[in-house]
C-alpha cells in the first residue's frame, strides 16, 4: 500500500474547496481553499509539523485570508468608477440636461420629450415648446426650470 504525503492531502482539500466555490459561488470557500493550499506549501517545507500545529496554523491562515479579503481586497473590488453611482437610475442621469416641452406646464405639471419618449415634468408654468432644464427627479417626474 502506498502512502500519500500530508502536503498532498492539503492540496487535494484546497482543490475540492476551490472547486466547491466554483459550483456554489459566494467568496467563502475560496479563502479556506487558499489557506489549505498554503498549508500544503508549509508542510512541503516543514514535513515534521504535528497534527495539532497543523490545525492551529490552518485556523490562523483561514482567519488571515478572510480578513485580508474583507479589509483589503473587497473594498478595492467594490470601488466604482466616477459616474457609476447613477448607472441604474435613469432619471438622475438627466439632471442638468435640457429638453423641449411637448405639453405646456400648467398648474405645475406638463410633459417633455426625452429621446423618443416623454416624461412628466413639474415646475413653473411654461408654454408649449419651451426649453427646460432638469434640476431634480422625484420618482418618475422630472423637476424642471426654464432654461436660460
Amino acid at each position: 500500500m502506498w502512502e500519500l504525503s500530508t502536503h498532498y492531502l492539503w492540496w487535494i482539500l484546497a482543490f475540492l474547496l476551490i472547486a466547491g466555490e466554483l459550483l456554489l459561488p459566494g467568496y467563502f470557500m475560496l479563502w479556506i481553499g487558499l489557506a489549505a493550499a498554503a498549508m500544503g506549501v508549509v508542510l512541503w517545507a516543514v514535513p515534521a509539523l504535528g497534527a495539532l500545529a497543523q490545525a492551529v496554523l490552518f485556523g490562523l491562515l483561514v482567519f488571515a485570508f478572510c480578513v485580508a479579503y474583507a479589509r483589503w481586497l473587497r473594498p478595492r473590488l467594490e470601488r466604482r468608477a466616477p459616474g457609476d453611482e447613477r448607472l441604474n437610475r435613469r432619471g438622475e442621469q438627466m439632471i442638468g440636461r435640457r429638453y423641449e416641452l411637448i405639453e405646456p406646464i400648467v398648474n405645475g405639471r406638463g410633459k417633455a420629450r426625452v429621446g423618443d419618449g416623454q416624461w412628466l415634468v413639474s415646475g413653473p408654468d411654461l408654454p408649449l415648446g419651451s426649453t427646460v432644464e432638469v434640476v431634480a427627479v422625484d420618482g418618475t417626474t422630472l423637476q424642471v426650470r426654464a432654461a436660460a
